[in-house]
């Protein structure tokens, strides 16, 4: 029978092909990333130029859409009148003290639950029912029940808080390795130890995710726990512009908060990345 097999030159691929190709995709990488972050720079500028432009237009009234000049000439009265420090302080607390305690609260009660079927079956079908109630229902009741004092405000944003973080350490934990759970056991460890070290160090990663889903949560929460009679705060002093219709000063209170918003879940993402380094 005939040797039919392809020469050699078409069985082997010629010398250098192989590097030559995957220089050539590093290289498309590295243009790909550049393009990539190019964009990101010039989006926000190319935002606020197309905003300008609407806003010169007079397409939209400008008392009601002002410029970003406007915005930013706002901006500089609220902070040069030292209001803009004493409002973020008193956010920034608020914000800190609730996701606290939130998150304490919310990770023991998910340990809890995610590693009892008794306290599961117990707690977990009430959770569900609460959990899609949005704090800002509260509004009326916490100031029934606490008056125009932090104490409501702080409850508002614990109750955003807690929920996300008690369910992603709820499932963390019930993600948990039982071989693991099992060779500790057998190896003796106590029951402390075998929960700080074992169960709670392999559900960290779900947990770091709820928690920084509450960063976010935490400022969203903000706007509900100032709307109960609030005297200082960003939201506040977005209420008290919107009264006197000062429209510029509004924008600037909602571009504050998500800038603040951003910077502390990159803050917190960073701080995550070094702690759960494993993930």
């Amino acid at each position: 029978m005939a040797d039919i097999s392809p020469p050699a030159a078409l069985s082997r691929p010629r010398s250098g092909a192989l590097p030559a190709a995957g220089a050539s995709r590093r290289r498309k990488a590295r243009l790909s990333q550049r393009i990539n972050m190019a964009v990101g720079v010039v989006s926000i500028p190319l935002f606020l130029m197309v905003w300008q432009l609407i806003a010169q237009a007079r397409i939209v009234n400008p008392i009601l859409f002002p410029a970003p000049t406007e915005v930013a000439r706002a901006a500089m009265e609220w902070v040069t009148s030292g209001l803009f420090a004493e409002d973020v302080v008193a956010s920034l607390k608020r914000v800190a003290t609730g996701y606290l305690v939130g998150s304490v609260v919310g990770v023991g009660c998910g340990l809890l639950t995610g590693r009892s079927a008794f306290f599961s079956g117990l707690l977990g079908p009430l959770f569900q029912v609460l959990r899609p109630i949005p704090p800002i229902a509260f509004v009326s009741i916490v100031i029934l029940w606490f008056g125009l004092s932090e104490s409501g405000k702080v409850f508002l944003i614990v109750w955003g808080v807690f929920f996300t973080v008690w369910l992603s350490t709820h499932l963390g934990v019930q993600k948990v390795d039982q071989g693991l759970v099992r060779a500790a056991q057998m190896l003796g460890t106590p029951r402390r130890r075998l929960v700080g070290e074992v169960v709670l160090l392999s559900a960290l990663p779900f947990i770091v995710v709820g928690l920084r889903t509450a960063v976010g949560i935490s400022f969203y929460t903000l706007v509900a726990a100032e709307l109960a009679g609030a005297f200082a705060g960003i939201f506040y002093r977005i209420q008290l512009a919107q009264q006197n219709m000062q429209t510029g000063l509004v924008f600037a209170g909602l571009a504050a908060l998500g800038l603040i918003s951003f910077i502390a879940d990159r803050c917190f993402a960073t701080l995550a990345q070094r702690l759960v380094w494993w993930r």
